[in-house]
């Protein structure tokens, strides 16, 4: 039941209000009154009414300076002006203090009563809208991840969590539990895994943990030196697994990200991830098979795999011939057709160059179909000049993509700015359509975006619709509703709330009073929700 509070400085006007209308039966709760602006602040600090009805013509406090002071001190209390002056510059000024409404003197108790059933719907929605969109330190962390929260929003969401976000740089690292007959039950085991991952890491990183599925557990790595970082992930993915892995009586696959120093950067670093767990996932299945065949076979062939390695890294192509024929010639004299060990050699191979591609350079998100191909493509080896060959045009593939990198994706990031400027004022666009329009997976695109823009997708949408709704407030008398509309907001209270977090005005302060000085504020551009 919400309460409500009358000012006004005519007794009988109050008691009027006070007596005509059944308040309980109406749902509501009169409080009390007070005669002026000046008696009503301490009772409305005491009573905390939600509905606030006052004149604006008052002794020592008017109405107007007492709404001034209530949207300060308590801006969720909801104001209803009362005035017998239908003057423009009443209402104006009572609009641009932020009432909720404004009505002329005399009113009626129907009319009143309506009034007042109108501001507690209104209050009632906006508390669904805030209850709905309330974030845990879950979804906050998924929505880092995923790239679908910007990063004004992250550190306030953090900050109402208490969850210590700020760092230097931050790394995303994915833990895929493969569970076996002897290991304890999944929920079980996440929560075990927790508190030891918190007892082995590194003190100068902190964990920040969240449990995506039944099996799978992302850490959000905070650490504000990188000194320590390579030492204590090679810990995590070799000493520390294999621990938990002993203890716990299952399989675990890590997935590393990269090393990002803006909040936004978590979102890619999260797909590096998911791409170095898929890649590693392939290894630890082609190593298992490679240990087989050699107990089976006793084979002692050895390839310096960390050379080939290194000459991806720093090596030309004019020198590829030449090095592959000296890192091969272990392999001049093996039977491929009597034998699988050779493919497995090479696979092993194949799946260590796209790790390290990944790390080095930007590499497409398609690595799986990359690697199925190449797959196939060692199945048909047949001899050693078959295997050179493949090892060249391995090296061939990956250089290609580390050249094709650099500026390859501007056609692709204006294609991009082009449909965003064109399709703003469609509420439905989204990533997934943008992604199709630009013929990319929309977890891709993502990715290509923020590393070439240093922003999310979700964000430049945001940035312009409220350039454009900044136009329109100043060259047009649009309604605020209205202006919300033609810029993809089919919620006006919505397209306010983004509106005053990136400009730092309503729309209304934006129109009566915004400067040339308030327009070249910085701004945060701001992020919504883009669900595919």
């Amino acid at each position: 039941m919400k309460k409500v509070m009358i000012v006004d400085d005519e007794i009988g006007i109050r008691e009027n209000i006070r007596s005509c209308i059944d308040w309980e039966k109406e749902g509501f709760h009169y409080c009390g009154d007070a005669p002026d602006g000046e008696l009503a602040l301490p009772l409305i600090q005491e009573w905390a009414p939600d509905i606030l009805i006052t004149d604006i013509k008052m002794p020592f406090m008017n109405g107007l300076e007492l709404t001034s002071i209530v949207r300060t001190q308590h801006p969720d209390i909801k104001i209803i002006i009362m005035s017998g002056h239908d003057e423009f510059s009443y209402a104006q000024e009572a609009i641009r203090l932020g009432v909720t409404e404004y009505c002329l003197k005399p009113i009626s108790a129907a009319d009143l009563i309506q009034m007042l059933h109108k501001v507690s719907k209104q209050m009632d929605e906006e508390h669904q809208r805030i209850t709905s969109r309330t974030i845990t330190k879950e979804k906050l962390l998924a929505d880092l991840c995923g790239g679908l929260i910007g990063t004004t929003d992250a550190i306030e969401s953090a900050k109402q969590l208490s969850v210590p976000l700020s760092a230097r740089y931050y790394t995303i690292v994915i833990i895929d539990v493969r569970l076996t007959d002897h290991s304890p039950d999944p929920e079980s085991l996440m929560k075990k895994l927790l508190p030891i991952l918190e007892e082995t890491r590194d003190p100068h990183v902190e964990l920040l943990p969240y449990i995506r599925s039944r099996t799978e557990l992302v850490l959000l790595l905070k650490y504000n030196s990188d000194d320590s970082i390579n030492v204590y992930l090679e810990q995590l993915r070799g000493r520390v697994r294999t621990e938990l892995e002993h203890t716990f009586k299952c399989n675990l696959i890590l997935g590393i990200g990269s090393q990002q120093e803006r909040l936004q950067g978590i979102h890619v670093s999260y797909l590096e991830a998911e791409e170095d767990k898929y890649i590693t996932r392939l290894t630890l299945q082609n190593r298992a098979s490679l240990r087989e065949i050699n107990l089976g076979e006793h084979t002692t062939l050895f390839l310096d795999r960390n050379s080939f390695l290194e000459f991806l890294k720093i090596g030309s192509p004019n020198l590829r011939d030449p090095f592959v024929q000296e890192f091969a010639a272990p392999l001049q004299s093996f039977d491929w057709k009597s034998s699988s060990y050779g493919f497995y050699l090479l696979n092993d191979l194949t799946l260590e160059s796209f790790r390290l591609a990944n790390q080095l350079f930007r590499m497409s998100d398609h690595s799986d179909e990359n690697i199925t191909s190449l797959q196939q493509t060692i199945r048909k080896i047949t001899c050693w000049a078959d295997c050179t060959q493949y090892l060249c045009s391995l090296l061939n593939l990956l250089w290609e993509r580390r050249a094709a990198c650099s500026g390859k994706y501007s056609d692709v990031i204006d294609q991009v700015k082009a449909y965003v400027s064109r399709e703003y004022n469609n509420e439905q666009v989204s990533l997934k359509m943008i992604s199709a329009h630009v013929r990319i997976s929309p977890s891709h695109l993502s990715k290509i975006f923020s590393q070439e823009t240093g922003h999310t997708i979700t964000e430049y949408l945001t940035q312009i619709r409220i350039g454009k709704a900044k136009e329109l407030l100043k060259t047009t008398s649009n309604k605020t509703f209205e202006i919300a509309y033609k810029v993809g907001y089919n919620d006006s209270h919505y397209f306010s709330n983004i509106f005053k977090k990136t400009t730092g005005f309503t729309p209304r302060e934006y129109r009566t009073q915004g400067t040339e000085e308030s327009q070249a504020r910085p701004s945060d551009m701001r992020k919504e929700p883009m669900y595919e």
